[in-house]
This record gives structure tokens, C-alpha cells and sequence, in this order.
């Protein structure tokens, strides 16, 4: 009876480990998402953004819809497979913003701090999904 009882208490207390780390992963993706949107609002009034791209709003809400459908899918259906896929196409972020925040003999528009302020964004949120994505 008390090794039942063990195993019930030591369950319970994993799966709460568990959701903690998919909640805190969701509300890092969520300020992650955030930060984003933000900076399309403030790339496209310093005109950085090209024209033809369609109009700014619906990206903006399309980004919006994205980063509901990824919170929900870690906060309520803590889904390893999601946070696994996202931390996937979050890793193909960093080859473009190291060249951003290191390199900067390209002339741009954009500063280098602007970059490696997203590159350690990024790597704090891959950090968050690796932890909901593959620890046990």
C-alpha cells in the first residue's frame, strides 16, 4: 500500500513538473510573440518593411492568430510535439540574427543591437521548449 502510495505521490508531482514547465514555456513564447508584433509595428513606421507585402494589419493579426494557436497548444495541450516544432523553426532564427548582431560590414538600416537583443530572446525561448519538449 505505501509503495502505491509513493508511486501516486511521485506521479502527481511529474505531471505537476510537467505543466509548470509548459506554462512557463507558453508565456515565454507569448512575450516572444509580443516582442515580434511590436517590432513589425516599429520596423514598418521606420519603413523598413517592403512594400507589396500585403497590408501590415493582416500580417499583424496572422501573427496574432499564430501565436494564440502555439500558447494554447503548450498551456492547455501541452503537446511535447509542438514545442519540439517550434523550437525547430525557432533554431532557424539564429544563423541570420548572428550574422545581424556580429557582422555588421553589410550596410542596413537595422542596428546589430537590434539583433542580438533577438538572438538572446530567441535563445531564452528555445531554452523554455527544449525544457516543455524533452525533459521527462
Amino acid at each position: 500500500m505505501a509503495d502505491q502510495t509513493e508511486r501516486l505521490d511521485h506521479t502527481a508531482s511529474a505531471d505537476a513538473e510537467r505543466t509548470r514547465k509548459f506554462r512557463q514555456a507558453a508565456f515565454v513564447y507569448l512575450h516572444v510573440g509580443i516582442l515580434y508584433e511590436a517590432a513589425v509595428v516599429v520596423l514598418a513606421r521606420q519603413g523598413l518593411i517592403p512594400a507589396g507585402r500585403g497590408p501590415l494589419w493582416l500580417w499583424l493579426l496572422l501573427g496574432a492568430l499564430i501565436v494564440a494557436a502555439i500558447f494554447w497548444g503548450l498551456w492547455v495541450r501541452r503537446s511535447r510535439w509542438l514545442a519540439r516544432i517550434v523550437w525547430a523553426l525557432h533554431a532557424l532564427r539564429l544563423p541570420a540574427l548572428l550574422e545581424g548582431a556580429f557582422f555588421t560590414e553589410a550596410a542596413r538600416d537595422i542596428p546589430s543591437s537590434f539583433y542580438l537583443t533577438a538572438l538572446v530572446v530567441v535563445l531564452l525561448n528555445l531554452w523554455m521548449l527544449a525544457r516543455a519538449g524533452w525533459d521527462l
